[in-house]
Parts: structure tokens; C-alpha cells; sequence
């Protein structure tokens, strides 16, 4: 009989008057200060200093506060837990370096290095290998797998004590998601098993096992894991790494168990079988209380300490809303770097997405050093500086601030520490005008969730045309969560853009509906409302009142397709000099009229028409028969000044596909005109830009991302062409103002007129802010 976790991982020694840590590096040395960190020098056997909860310390409480400028008290109180930093740590660990070890660096890895580098890239924080699959440090638990060239070494204690010695904020990093042979054997119950009960073995190393995060190795093991290491080491917070498990339904005893008790049902058999829709919501409900689990138990020993699970790019919009806001100090987005056809504005785009769920939660962008590719996995690689570069700065312009990992702690390819110290410091010289200001924007992409998604994996081709239209127009534009539709949220924004927002319930066709009708204006595309929250099918358009419009056929592939212009329209505005443009490959057929909505009346105008199909094939048969007759763009406008736009086929999908330049201008039109007048910002000149702006009460910042290189629409950059001039145009108040490009570092003299401010920028490289303030008129 296997003895449960709890008997083997709880029943912890009584508590040594030396931490492990200690006893496996000695007690009668001397803790040394890395090289060059400020105020800190070699502490003596015998120095009396303020020590951790278990007499690990480097440096006196007071050097530490002096290096780390807060309150660092870590005394043990009579109450058994360790004196509280700022809680408010997370907003200013703000530049995260992150050491990911593999099992052989304790024996050779140059801690030196890193914590130069640490000072070199103004890095403030740290997230260290700790333990789960391999331990780092002489771990006490039995089953917690210490790395079998540890020794008497303590290369995670090694590295928090120089981090804390340069005032860092520190995060331990634990991995979850498989066990070692020996814990398998002993503890069966806590791998995750396929349909027929099998349990499944790691996919990449052999007889290493995969866990279930249902089981007792989650929620008690990993708990003592996390305890044992901030009871003994200075940290600030757990990070845990594949923290969900195996990825599939996991058929273990306690999945089965929990999964029936809670909901009544089996385990589904597959994705969409019996019980799917159940299961998906269960096993959201199920991980966000197990972050609760871990967070309470870290906390209950350091107060102001917290357990931060990563996210996938997607994943924060997939959490218990009211566990999130309690529980994510912080949202930790693991999406580092693009591979094959992704764009480098994929980068900003975490931030924008996470925001659009939580606006006021800090966001953190892993970013890696080497190359993504899902399929080869060059882990311990270098990817070229430029694409490393662009990747962070697209980033934090957006509001995903910097945090860079490297896996192994050796470097035999020093390549890549020059570009991390580049963007880096990029960040650090901005920070301190963007750190007071707030990401605006009058334009918003709403972000759709789709029912029975175990993930909500990135399938948005429609999404990304759209995302890529924007980019190219220049138009500053930020996320709104499906989740969060409501009158409040909508009304900073004057444009919402569905791109295809398939899925959305009577409530969300309601609070769109009213916000159209109350002035707001929506553009949307496709099949945008023809189904339900739950992925059922409408008989028409949730959205069909507001948009003007009634289906008539379902959607169709075509090939040869194209768009007749009509009459005069500002839709049809950069279209001279020719009658018709490319349509979609896939369209559905729609019909108009006047409608009437919560008593605002609204008419209908076409400015494209579909022309009927023709072949494309034999070559002499590629010629119009019949004259344009279906909509193919219909647009309103309402008494309030709510303008819709709305496409019948895939515009935003076929642009990604084949970004032909008349998708793109059509997109940036339809947006121009849903606005209806000049943007508040607006920026002319060559070249592929992204845009943010960044606003306070007296000042606005406008941030462009240079992504104009040969190798933007398919990585990796290899070179980033310089800017030439770009004038940004920006509506100010009428006060004295003072304008000053950030990175260039000089002053500039605005051209007031209008109620706007322009400012010419001569050239840039990768990255240039237009900072215009008015705060000493």
C-alpha cells in the first residue's frame, strides 16, 4: 500500500536552528557579496546581522534597505511568519531576468555573470530555478527530486542573496508538471492517466511522468514545496511554471472522483463529447482555486509574499473572474517570441489582450533569448538581436513590461546579452515618463472568447488581418474582452471592431446594441452574432437590427470573387482608378432596408456589391455576366452619430492570407469613417509603425515601434531600418506646452494650430516617444 502525500510531504522536520540551505553551504564561512553591489561587502562568521527566518543572511537588514530602497524587515514574529515587505512590490519590479537551470549547472555555472548582467540590463527583479521536477537547493521533502550534481552546493540560494544584495525583487521558480521515476512509484495517485487508466509518461524524456492537477501531488505536495522555500529563503513570490498538468483530460482517480461529486458527470470521452462544456468550466473553476491554495499557504508565512502562476498568451481571459482580481497581483504572460507567419506586433499584443480583460493589472512579456519554433525547440539557441529586441520593445510600449529568460545558466553563445542589455535599458530611460501615464486609445478590437475551448488556443485569422489593417493605418487601437462588455467599459472608446465575433450571447448583443444607439460605432465582419455564448446556431444575426441587416444565405467558399464599388462613399475613398476590388473566399448573403432600433431610426447605404460568381478557369472564361446585386458592404448611421460598418464575408481572414494592400485600405476606411472626425492622434510618414498612446491629466506620450524591416511579416528580423521623418499630430488644450523626444533625449518645438500640437521626428531607430506635457504652463 502507497503511503499519501501528506504522510511523506507535510510531516516536516522540526524546524533547524540553521536552514538546510545553511547546512549544505556551512555556517562558520563567508557569504559574499557579488562583484560591484552597491553598499555590500564580505559578512564574517561571527557579524551580527538582521538574518532570515532561519539565519540566512548576506547583508544587514539596513544595507538592504539602503540597496532595495523599501522596508526589508524579515524577522520571524511570535506569530510564526516572516515579516512583511510592500505588499505593492509587483508594480515596481518592472525589468525581470530570469535564470532557468538546467540539472548540471550547480557544478559549473558562473553566478558572477549573471549578477553583472543583472546590473548591466537595470534589471530590478529575478525568477530563479527553485524546484518541483528538479530542486535546486537541499530540499528537505522527500520525493522533491534534488538535482544530482547539487552536492553540497546551493546555487538557488547563491543566486537570491546576490539578487537581494543589489536590491532586486526575487521570484522562485518551481515546474509542477512531471515527477521522477521514484515518485511515480511511490505516489501512482498523482500522475495523470489516459481513458483506459494508463498513466501517460513524459513526451520529450523518457520515465519521467506526467502529473494530474487534481490530484494530492498539486494540492498538497507542491504546497509544502512552496512553503519549504519561502520559509527558508528570501523571496517575494512562488512563479510556477506548467502548473496546470497534463494538457489533456487527465482520466486519474482524483480527476474521475472530484469531477463527478462536483458536477454529477463523467469525464468526457473527448473534446465536444457528453459533458465537454461542463468539464471545461469545471477545470477553470478547479486551477484557479488551487492558485488560491498556494497563494494562502505562501502568504501565511510571508505576508506580502504571493504564488504567481504563468499564462499563456491567452490565458488570463480564461480565469475565474473574482479569484483572478483577488489572486493575480500580476499576470506573468508566457508567449516568448514569434515563430513561422506571426508578426512582431504580436508582442504588444499581450498587453493589450490581458488589459482588455483586467485594465489595471500589471502585465509582465517573457521573452526568450533563442528562437521559437514549436515544432524544433531550440531551447538553448540564440535568436538574432534584432527580433529579440523588437519582441521586448513592442512590448512595453504596449504595456507588457520586460522579463527575459534564458534556459541553462551556462553561455557558450554570449550573443545574445548585448541585445538584453540594449532593450533593457531602452525601457529604463522611458519608464519614468510612461510609468505615470495610461494606455488610451478610441478605438477597440474586441476580443472573443469560443465556447468549449479547453484554451481558447490562437486560431484568429480574422482577428490578425484586422489587427494588421490597424498596424499599417496607424491607428492607435486597444483590446475589450467579450467578458467585459458593459456600458462603463465601452464608453472610453468611440470605434468597437468585431472582427468575427461568432459567439456572443443576448446580453452582449443588447449592450452592443445600445451602445450603437447612444452614439457608439461598431464594425463588424462576417459571421459576427450568428451564434450563441454556447456555439449554437442562430436562425439570423444576434446583431441584425443594429447592423442593418437580415441573412438570406448562409456562408459559402467562392474563388475568382470580387467587389463592385457603388456610389460615392468615404468608404470607397483611395479606390481611383478602378470599379471593383478582390471580395472574400468565403461570403454570405445579406439583405437591407430601413430598420428601427430602440426608437432610433436608422438607413442602410451600400457602397460594394458583389459581383455574381464567374469561373476562373478556362482562362477565356474569366469575364463578368452579370451586373453587381448583393450587398457586400453596408453602412449606417443613426441620429445619436452611432455609425456601423458591416462586411458579409472574411475580410480580416483573407487580408491575413494574402494581404492584398485593398483589404487593408478597406478595414482602415471603414474604421476612419465608424469615427467620424479627425483622431486624436494621428502620425504621417514611410515605413511600418505601431503605435501607442499614453496619457496622464496633464500630458500624453506617443510611442512608435519601428517594425519596418525586411523580415517583419515572417521572422526573425534581422535588421531594423532607420525611420525617416514621421510628423505625429496630436489634439492638446490650449496651454503653453513642452515637447521632447525620450529617446533621442533632446527638446523639440511643437507647431500649435488647430487645437493640435505637431511634432516632426527626424529618423528613429527601433523605438521613439513624443512626450508633450503641460503640466508647468
Amino acid at each position: 500500500m502507497h503511503t499519501e502525500p501528506e504522510q511523506q510531504a507535510t510531516a516536516t522536520p522540526a524546524e533547524p536552528e540553521v536552514g538546510p540551505a545553511d547546512a549544505a553551504r556551512g555556517t562558520g564561512g563567508a557569504v559574499t557579496a557579488p562583484a560591484g553591489a552597491s553598499g555590500q561587502a564580505t559578512v564574517a562568521a561571527g557579524t551580527t546581522t538582521t538574518a532570515g527566518p532561519t539565519g540566512r543572511a548576506g547583508m544587514t537588514a539596513a544595507d538592504e534597505a539602503q540597496s532595495a530602497g523599501r522596508a526589508t524587515e524579515v524577522d520571524v514574529d511570535d506569530g510564526g511568519f516572516v515579516g512583511a515587505r510592500d505588499a505593492d512590490w509587483p508594480l515596481a519590479a518592472t525589468r525581470w531576468a530570469q535564470i532557468t537551470l538546467a540539472e548540471d549547472d550547480p557544478q559549473h555555472f558562473d553566478a558572477d555573470f549573471w549578477f553583472d548582467l543583472m546590473r548591466d540590463s537595470k534589471s530590478n527583479a529575478t525568477c530563479i530555478s527553485a524546484g518541483g521536477y528538479i530542486a535546486y537547493y537541499p530540499t528537505q521533502l522527500e520525493y522533491h527530486y534534488r538535482s544530482k550534481y547539487l552536492g553540497d552546493t546551493d546555487p538557488f540560494g547563491t543566486l537570491v542573496d546576490g539578487a537581494r544584495s543589489l536590491g532586486m525583487s526575487v521570484m522562485a521558480r518551481v515546474d509542477p508538471h512531471a515527477i521522477h521515476a521514484d515518485a511515480a512509484t511511490a505516489h501512482p495517485e498523482w500522475l495523470a492517466r489516459d481513458i483506459d487508466g494508463n498513466p501517460l509518461e513524459h513526451w520529450a524524456h523518457p520515465d519521467i511522468w506526467l502529473t494530474c492537477a487534481f490530484t494530492s501531488y498539486h494540492r498538497e505536495f507542491i504546497t509544502e514545496v512552496a512553503r519549504e522555500i519561502v520559509r527558508e529563503y528570501d523571496v517575494d513570490a512562488i512563479f510556477a511554471n506548467r502548473w496546470e498538468g497534463y494538457y489533456g483530460i487527465s482520466y486519474s482517480e482524483a480527476a474521475r472522483r472530484l469531477f463527478r461529486d462536483d458536477t454529477g458527470l463523467k469525464l468526457p470521452v473527448a473534446e465536444q463529447a457528453e459533458g465537454w462544456h461542463e468539464y471545461v468550466e469545471w477545470r477553470r473553476r478547479r486551477l484557479s482555486q488551487l492558485v488560491g491554495i498556494w497563494d494562502q499557504a505562501v502568504r501565511d508565512i510571508r505576508p506580502h509574499a504571493r504564488f504567481i502562476p504563468n499564462l499563456g498568451a491567452l490565458a488570463a481571459r480564461d480565469l475565474d473572474r473574482d479569484l483572478a482580481e483577488r489572486l493575480y497581483p500580476i499576470f506573468i504572460i508566457d508567449k516568448q517570441g514569434r515563430s513561422g507567419i506571426e508578426a512582431p506586433w504580436g508582442a504588444g499584443r499581450n498587453g493589450k489582450r490581458n488589459r482588455g480583460v483586467f485594465p489595471d493589472r500589471p502585465v509582465r512579456l517573457i521573452t526568450s533569448v533563442g528562437p521559437e519554433h514549436h515544432q524544433h525547440r531550440w531551447k538553448d539557441s540564440v535568436a538574432p538581436a534584432e527580433e529579440v529586441k523588437t519582441w521586448i520593445v513592442d512590448g512595453f510600449t504596449q504595456g507588457a513590461l520586460p522579463w527575459f529568460t534564458k534556459f541553462n545558466a551556462s553561455v557558450p553563445d554570449q550573443r545574445w546579452v548585448e541585445p538584453i542589455v540594449e532593450a533593457f535599458n531602452l525601457h529604463a530611460t522611458v519608464e519614468p515618463v510612461l510609468k505615470d501615464l495610461r494606455i488610451t486609445a478610441e478605438v477597440a478590437l474586441l476580443d472573443p472568447t469560443r465556447a468549449g475551448h479547453l484554451r481558447n488556443d490562437h486560431r484568429g485569422d480574422h482577428e490578425d488581418g484586422f489587427y494588421q489593417a490597424l498596424v499599417e493605418a496607424r491607428v492607435p487601437f486597444e483590446f475589450i474582452s467579450d467578458q467585459c462588455l458593459s456600458a462603463d467599459r465601452l464608453s472610453p472608446f468611440k470605434v468597437v471592431v468585431l472582427a468575427n465575433a461568432e459567439q456572443l450571447s443576448d446580453a452582449q448583443c443588447f449592450v452592443l446594441q445600445e451602445y450603437i444607439a447612444s452614439g457608439g460605432s461598431v464594425v463588424a465582419a462576417y459571421e459576427t452574432s450568428l451564434y450563441d455564448e454556447r456555439g449554437q446556431a442562430r436562425a439570423d444575426f444576434g446583431l441584425g437590427a443594429a447592423l442593418g441587416i437580415r441573412l438570406t444565405e448562409a456562408s459559402r467558399a467562392v474563388k475568382n470573387n470580387y467587389i463592385a464599388l457603388m456610389d460615392s462613399h468615404p468608404l470607397n475613398r483611395g479606390f481611383e482608378g478602378t470599379s471593383r476590388i478582390i471580395g472574400g473566399t468565403r461570403i454570405l448573403g445579406v439583405e437591407t432596408g430601413a430598420v428601427e432600433m430602440d426608437a432610433v431610426e436608422m438607413n442602410a447605404v451600400v457602397p460594394f456589391r458583389f459581383i455574381p460568381d464567374f469561373p476562373d478557369l478556362p482562362m477565356e472564361e474569366v469575364y463578368q455576366r452579370e451586373a453587381p446585386d448583393r450587398p457586400a458592404v453596408v453602412c449606417t448611421e443613426n441620429a445619436n452619430g452611432g455609425r456601423t460598418v458591416y462586411f458579409p464575408f472574411n475580410l480580416g481572414a483573407i487580408f491575413w492570407e494574402a494581404l492584398q494592400a485593398d483589404h487593408g485600405r478597406l478595414i482602415a476606411n471603414a474604421v476612419g469613417w465608424a469615427l467620424g472626425k479627425t483622431p486624436e492622434v494621428t502620425v504621417e510618414g514611410a515605413g511600418l509603425l505601431d503605435v501607442a498612446v499614453h496619457r496622464g491629466e496633464t500630458s500624453v506620450a506617443v510611442a512608435l515601434v519601428n517594425l519596418t524591416n525586411p523580415m517583419a511579416m515572417r521572422g526573425p528580423i534581422r535588421e531594423t531600418l532607420p525611420l525617416p521623418p514621421q510628423t505625429v499630430s496630436i489634439a492638446v488644450p490650449d496651454r503653453r506646452l513642452k515637447a521632447r523626444l525620450l529617446v533621442a533625449g533632446v527638446d523639440v518645438e511643437p507647431t500649435i494650430a488647430d487645437g493640435r500640437a505637431e511634432i516632426v521626428i527626424p529618423t528613429a531607430g527601433l523605438l521613439e516617444i513624443v512626450h508633450v506635457d503641460w503640466s508647468n504652463e
